[in-house]
């Protein structure tokens, strides 16, 4: 009676720590590769920086656009800018330009 006993608790105690470990073990790896875990994080470090490097061209690009269009409001237009809209959108040229065509060789 007493060895089943011991026994008993024994495997009791084993059957707890086994369970145990097994949480444990479970959330370390979650902890490691989970959603939100250690590689997760450095993904979006890593897609903060691409986004981040985007968002500064796009911005860029945008000031540009924007000073682009204040050269042909009413109020401070500038010649040389309408000059070379008007050219580009209407596809001529001034009689005093020099055109150089450009043919695409056939040959190739």
């Amino acid at each position: 009676m007493v060895s089943r006993r011991r026994l008993n608790s024994f495997l009791t105690g084993l059957a707890l720590y086994t369970m145990a470990a097994g949480m444990i073990g479970y959330f370390w790896v979650n902890a490691y590769t989970g959603r939100y875990g250690l590689n997760a994080r450095q993904e979006l470090d890593q897609e903060i920086i691409t986004l981040t490097a985007e968002l500064a061209r796009l911005k860029k690009e945008r000031s540009e656009g924007e000073q682009r269009v204040s050269l042909l409001r009413s109020d401070r237009l500038d010649p040389d800018m309408l000059d070379e809209r008007a050219r580009y959108q209407l596809d001529y040229a001034n009689p005093h330009d020099l055109i150089r065509i450009i043919h695409p060789n056939l040959n190739q």
